[in-house]
């Protein structure tokens, strides 16, 4: 299954991966930097000091108050966007729809995509595929040539054993030195009293944190009518159960989990995205750069 769609790209790149806060970066970009420099967006006047650019002087207050003052300006500067990519056992979960594209699959075609969008606009890019039996860490970095790199290890991830999501993103905390946006995508299947330590981890190293939330629409309503035998795809013994006498239980349990999660949005003040495996990657992108636009702040 091909990771990038050459047709729906070349209508995502109509819009901009914009950071919903300041950034920081190495080179002039299109994000809002916390840095003043000299773009086209005034942020403010300071008094004038011996070694200031006189070029950047305002004649026009100098004339009113006989005074010297510097106008400052917003910095531009480029995004640093690190993918965390859950590869899990549970990330083999498999879609119904003919082709039986896995939980794994849509988010390989996601992080790609969002990938070649942010190189796209001369943004940085790097990659965290995080399972037991996958950590990889490929830093932010630009160019063609590292676009690939990163499309690879994606190719490259296996969905298998037990997932180490809580603590990658600790340990992503901590080594994601600069302001990036981090876009993790996993079925989530965490604790979210964990999950939102770890978010909060995140976001006080001040980083733009998005989720992409992949389930499939029979682990929200287990719409299961017969016995069946269900394996734990992360390691755990199959049992064989009869869904009419757990269905129940287990759609308040699943209730209960959700709304645990839309807590942690809200406390946060996160980018969330529940998604359904049936989706087109094409429009979960873009409802996701669109809330972007309509979102972005310092």
């Amino acid at each position: 299954m091909p990771l990038l769609d050459p047709t729906a790209l070349a209508r995502l790149l109509a819009l901009p991966l914009n950071a919903r806060q300041a950034m920081l970066g190495n080179v002039s970009g299109r994000h809002r930097s916390p840095v003043k420099g000299s773009s086209l967006e005034f942020a403010q006047y300071r008094k004038y000091v011996p070694g200031d650019d006189t070029r950047r002087l305002d004649w026009r207050t100098w004339g009113r108050s006989d005074r010297f003052y510097i106008k400052e300006f917003e910095a531009d500067t480029n995004l640093r966007l690190c993918l965390i990519v859950d590869a899990s056992g549970s990330m083999d979960y498999p879609d119904p729809a003919p082709g039986k594209r896995t939980r794994m699959d849509l988010a390989r075609q996601l992080a790609a995509s969002l990938a070649y969008l942010a190189a796209h606009q001369g943004d940085a890019v790097g990659l965290w595929g995080v399972g037991a039996d996958h950590r990889q860490k490929i830093p932010s970095k630009r160019g063609a040539t590292h676009l690939n790199l990163v499309i690879d290890q994606l190719t490259s991830l296996q969905p298998k054993g037990e997932t180490t999501l809580i603590e990658s993103l600790h340990t992503a905390a901590e080594e994601i030195r600069q302001r990036a946006l981090v876009i993790v995508i996993s079925d989530f299947f965490v604790e979210p009293a964990e999950l939102k330590s770890a978010i909060q981890h995140l976001r006080f190293r001040r980083h733009d944190v998005a989720l992409f939330h992949l389930l499939a629409p029979e682990e929200i309503d287990f719409n299961f009518d017969r016995p069946a035998r269900f394996v734990d795809l992360e390691g755990a013994e199959p049992m064989l159960i009869d869904p009419s006498l757990v269905a129940t239980r287990y759609r308040e349990v699943v209730r209960a989990y959700l709304t645990a999660i839309d807590t942690l949005v809200r406390d946060t003040a996160i980018d969330y995205h529940r998604i359904l495996l049936q989706e087109n990657p094409e429009e979960i992108l873009a409802r996701f750069l669109l809330s972007r636009l309509q979102k972005k702040s310092r």
